[in-house]
């Protein structure tokens, strides 16, 4: 990793001039299920009222009430209006059904109504002491939520965490956790905010190069906008590189490109062992990698959800 010194800056805003004649990256062409976006549509707001209340992300209450009830479509979810694949477990003295999970008759929970099953999904995390840990974190750490899901045990799937997080990217469930991005809100009224926040923004970051590309690391706080107007960048250019949508919340720590990314990986990296919480896009992000290669070179579909110990090729 090598880092470019701040006597060195007029060289970085020459190459940054330069880049806006760098050909654009394609953005993934993510084709949604509209079943989703009816399901996300119809519980939206339901998922904000639970978080208000609750303080769960409203993204990681629709992420899984979507992978959980097939977006309510599946046979569960009509039978009995349960939407999160709670079981019955010890103490449980309300109605139940059976069907066919980790054993050939499972008992899970039945309710009256969805809403029924939202308020249980709530007080289920809040009140099981298995969960405790995960409200320390932000309502918008989506990505951290998750992991913790997995790693605590809500399910055995190695994918899980995995396939919240590339739920809530690929429709854009975060919006619902950051009232700034939530519906009624204008675009103009957005960028304003946004403007105000960022008109007092100095040099803060340290630019660096690896893989020959130039990037940053975010820190808290930081957004697309925010980094783009302290290095001179147009957002919607910031953007491309990066492919991400308008408003993709930043984390601490996410690496920030200010060029396209490559075809494939540098040498040495050859291949790359899936960890709890990596999507696809963030291991794109890491190696540097154009998110459509990595899926090519590993001859998936964009519906492929990587799970916890697979190898993926990098070049």
């Amino acid at each position: 990793m090598q880092i470019l010194s701040r006597k060195y800056s007029h060289i970085l805003s020459l190459f940054v001039i330069l880049s806006f004649f760098f050909v654009a990256t394609e953005l993934c062409a993510q084709q949604r299920v509209k079943t989703y976006e009816d399901y996300i549509a119809r519980y939206g707001d339901l998922a904000i009222d639970h978080m208000e209340l609750y303080k769960i992300p409203a993204s990681i209450t629709l992420a899984q009430g979507i992978l959980e009830s097939g977006a309510g479509l599946s046979d569960l979810a009509r039978r009995s209006n349960n939407h999160f694949g709670i079981k019955c477990h010890r103490g449980w003295s309300g109605p139940s059904v059976y069907a066919v999970d980790d054993s050939p008759n499972d008992c899970f929970r039945k309710y009256d109504r969805v809403e029924d099953s939202y308020l249980d999904h709530s007080e289920f995390l809040v009140n099981g002491g298995r969960y405790r840990i995960l409200f320390e974190l932000s309502l918008t750490d989506y990505k951290g939520w998750a992991r913790g899901l997995q790693k605590l045990g809500y399910a055995t799937d190695r994918a899980y965490a995995n396939k919240l997080i590339k739920l809530i990217e690929d429709y854009e469930l975060y919006r619902f956790d950051d009232k700034k991005y939530r519906r009624g809100v204008s675009r103009s009224e957005r960028l304003s905010q946004r403007t105000r926040e960022t008109a007092q923004v100095t040099w803060t970051h340290q630019p660096y190069i690896t893989h020959g590309l130039v990037y940053v690391m975010a820190v808290n706080g930081d957004s697309f906008a925010s980094i783009a107007r302290e290095f001179g960048f147009n957002e919607k250019e910031l953007l491309k590189y990066n492919e991400v949508p308008e408003d993709f919340p930043l984390s601490e720590g996410d690496i920030v490109y200010f060029q396209k990314k490559k075809a494939r990986a540098d040498e040495p990296y050859l291949y790359h062992t899936v960890q709890v919480g990596e999507s696809m896009y963030s291991i794109s992000q890491k190696y540097g990698i154009r998110l459509r290669n990595l899926y090519r070179l590993n001859k998936k579909s964009y519906e492929y959800v990587p799970e916890e110990g697979d190898r993926l090729k990098l070049r």
